[in-house]
């Protein structure tokens, strides 16, 4: 479902007609339908939306801006490139020959 809200306030809600696989036209059409609800001083936000969707909008790094979809559905896994632990930073010596 799509809510169109002011101030927290539900004015109206539609269903999200997809037809076929949620792509970048169907992330596209909702980014358009938010800049013009924010034109009106509203805003959008998705109820149910289905995990395809807000993991493309996650992906896209669209989700914060179309409120309520949070991309709960992704699921992070495998492991850090090259084995590497988080939050290691590395040194780069600006004359170290190339190995």
């Amino acid at each position: 479902m799509v809510v169109l809200a002011r101030d927290g306030v539900e004015i109206v809600s539609w269903p999200l007609e997809v037809h076929g696989p949620v792509d970048l036209d169907v992330v596209d059409d909702l980014a358009r339908l938010q800049l013009a609800a924010r034109r009106m001083g509203c805003s959008i936000r998705l109820r149910d939306a289905f995990c395809e969707l807000t993991a493309l909008l996650a992906f896209l790094g669209l989700a914060k801006a179309i409120a309520g979809s949070t991309g709960a559905c992704l699921q992070v896994v495998g492991e850090a490139e090259g084995a590497e632990e988080g939050c290691v930073e590395e040194v780069v010596v600006p004359d170290d020959p190339v190995a």
